[in-house]
C-alpha cells in the first residue's frame, strides 16, 4: 500500500458524516485561488463534456462561460450540494469508508478535486475508482492550498511541507500504471507558510496537480 495505517490517521477520528452535517457556505481559499484555478479549468477542460466534481460543495468555480454536457457533483452535505448552481446532479458518500463511486466506467471527461484531497484516508481506493470512471483521455485536476481542517486531514498530509504534498499527489497517479506522468501548477505565496499560519496576510499559495487516463493501444495478433 502508498500509505501505512499510521499515515492514514486523524487528529479527529470521529465520524466524517457527523463532521459535514452542518452546512458550511464560505469559500476555503482566497479569491486569488478562486480566480486562478477557475482560469485553470478554463484552459484545462472541453467544452461540452461530462464533468465529476469529487469532493464539492456549493461552489464548483467553473467559469460561467462554459458550457457542459453534464456536472455530476459529490460531497458530504446535501445543503451544501443543493445551493451550487452548477451542478446537473449530486449524490452524498462519505469516501473513507466506501470508496467505489456509484457511476459508470469510461463515463467522464474530467473529474475535480478541490481542496479536499488532504481528507482521503484511502486516497489509492479513492484514485483506482477515479481511473475507472474516466473515458480514456480523460483529465483529473487536484487543486489545494495550504488551508485545511486541521483536524480531519490525514497525518502525512499534515505533517508535510507544502512540496511534499504535491508529491504526495504525484505518487497517488503514480501508484496506478494507467495515469500520465502528472503535471504541476504551482504559485507559491511569499510569505513563508509558518507566518501564515501566525496570522500573518499573504496570498494563499496555489498547487494543481493534472493527469490523464491514457489511452491503451492494442494490436491484433
Amino acid at each position: 500500500m502508498l500509505l501505512r495505517p499510521e499515515h492514514r490517521n486523524k487528529l479527529d477520528e470521529t465520524d466524517d458524516t457527523d463532521f459535514y452535517s452542518i452546512p458550511r457556505f464560505v469559500t476555503h481559499v482566497d479569491e486569488g485561488f478562486i480566480d486562478q484555478l477557475t482560469q485553470l479549468y478554463r484552459e484545462e477542460l472541453t467544452p461540452n463534456t461530462r464533468i465529476l466534481d469529487l469532493m464539492s460543495s456549493w461552489v464548483s468555480h467553473l467559469p460561467d462561460d462554459m458550457e457542459f454536457d453534464h456536472v455530476q457533483g459529490h460531497g458530504m452535505n446535501h445543503e451544501e450540494l443543493a445551493k451550487n448552481p452548477q451542478l446537473d446532479g449530486y449524490f452524498l458518500q462519505n469516501l473513507n469508508k466506501n470508496p467505489q463511486l456509484p457511476l459508470k466506467e469510461n463515463d467522464f471527461d474530467a473529474v475535480l478535486i478541490t481542496v479536499s484531497v488532504q481528507y482521503l484516508q484511502y486516497p489509492e481506493a479513492v484514485f483506482a475508482e477515479i481511473y475507472r470512471i474516466l473515458k480514456p483521455g480523460g483529465k483529473v485536476i487536484v487543486s489545494f492550498s495550504n488551508r485545511m481542517f486541521y483536524q480531519k486531514a490525514i497525518a502525512l498530509w499534515r505533517d508535510n511541507s507544502e512540496t511534499g504534498r504535491v508529491e504526495l499527489v504525484k505518487k497517488y497517479f503514480q501508484a496506478l500504471p494507467g495515469f500520465s506522468t502528472p503535471k504541476i501548477v504551482a504559485h507559491q505565496s511569499s510569505v513563508p507558510e509558518f507566518l501564515q499560519m501566525l496570522g500573518l496576510a499573504g496570498a494563499d499559495p496555489f498547487y494543481a496537480v493534472i493527469a490523464e487516463k491514457m489511452v491503451v493501444l492494442t494490436t491484433n495478433s
